[in-house]
C-alpha cells in the first residue's frame, strides 16, 4: 500500500468517525428532548364558544395531541367524560377542556316533578336562561270582576330550570292581532304545588314571564305580600 492509498484510507476512516459522531450527537439531542417532553397523549380543545349551563356535545371540541407531562391532571382526555354534563362557565375557543369546567346536568330531586311550558322569547329573558339557572315565575291575570284591577303575581320563587328547548314559532291566542310569536319550551323542577300553580297560570293567565335571579338568593321576597302587585300600589 503506497502513501496515497494510506492517506485515502485514513480520510475514509475520519469521515466514518465524523458521521458516527454526528449521528451520536443527533441521538443525544433526541433523547434530551424526549426526556424533557415525554410521551404524547390526547386532549380536547374548545372549537366555538359554549354558553354556561349548555349541554355539551362532541362537536364542540377538537382532538389534539400534546406532551403528557404538560397536561394538567384535570384535563379531559376522553370525550365519554362529557356525557350528561353541562358547562358550568362560559367555555372559550382555544381553551383546553378541563373537568372543573363541567358539571352533571341538573336532575329531579325527591318530591319534585318536571313540567315544561312555552315562554315568549321576548319576555322570558331571551338567551340568558339556560339549564341550571334559577328563575322566578310571574303571571298576570285580569281582575275577577269588571272593576277589579289586573294583577301580577309571583307564582313560583326560585324555580330551577332543567332544560331549554329551541326557539319555536307559535300562534299567540292572547295577541289580538293574531301575529305569530316566538316561544321557547322550558322545563322546570318543581314541587307538586308549584307544578299546579304553573299549570294553572299557563292555562288562565294573560301572560307568563320569567325573571332570572342569582342562585344564592333563592328568589323569594322577604315580605310574602310582595308576591302580588296591582297598579294602585304605586299611588
Amino acid at each position: 500500500m503506497n502513501s496515497r492509498q494510506r492517506r485515502g484510507v485514513i480520510l475514509l476512516l475520519l469521515s466514518v468517525l465524523c458521521a458516527l459522531g454526528a449521528f451520536a450527537g443527533v441521538l443525544t439531542v433526541i433523547n434530551d428532548v424526549n426526556s424533557k417532553v415525554g410521551p404524547e397523549t390526547t386532549a380536547y380543545r374548545i372549537k366555538d364558544k359554549v354558553a354556561p349551563y349548555t349541554a355539551l356535545k362532541p362537536g364542540d371540541f377538537e382532538k389534539i395531541s400534546m406532551p403528557e407531562r404538560w397536561l394538567s391532571k384535570t384535563a379531559v382526555t376522553d370525550l365519554r367524560q362529557i356525557e350528561g354534563k353541562i358547562a358550568v362557565t362560559e367555555l372559550r375557543p382555544g381553551s383546553l377542556l378541563q373537568t372543573d369546567m363541567i358539571v352533571e346536568r341538573p336532575e329531579l330531586q325527591p318530591g319534585q316533578q318536571e313540567i315544561a311550558i312555552m315562554i315568549d322569547a321576548a319576555t322570558g329573558v331571551a338567551g340568558k336562561i339556560t339549564a341550571g339557572a334559577t328563575v322566578n315565575i310571574y303571571a298576570t291575570f285580569e281582575g275577577e270582576k269588571k272593576d277589579d284591577p289586573s294583577q301580577s303575581r309571583m307564582i313560583v320563587a326560585g324555580a330551577r330550570v332543567l332544560s331549554v328547548g329551541k326557539l319555536t314559532p307559535i300562534s299567540d291566542s292572547n295577541d289580538r292581532s293574531g301575529r305569530a310569536a316566538n316561544a321557547v319550551p322550558i322545563s322546570f323542577a318543581l314541587s307538586t304545588l308549584d307544578t299546579q300553580r304553573v299549570a294553572y297560570a299557563e292555562s288562565f293567565a294573560e301572560h307568563v314571564r320569567l325573571a332570572l335571579v342569582a342562585p344564592t338568593t333563592g328568589g323569594a321576597p322577604a315580605d310574602q305580600s310582595d308576591r302580588t302587585y296591582t297598579l294602585d300600589k304605586d299611588k
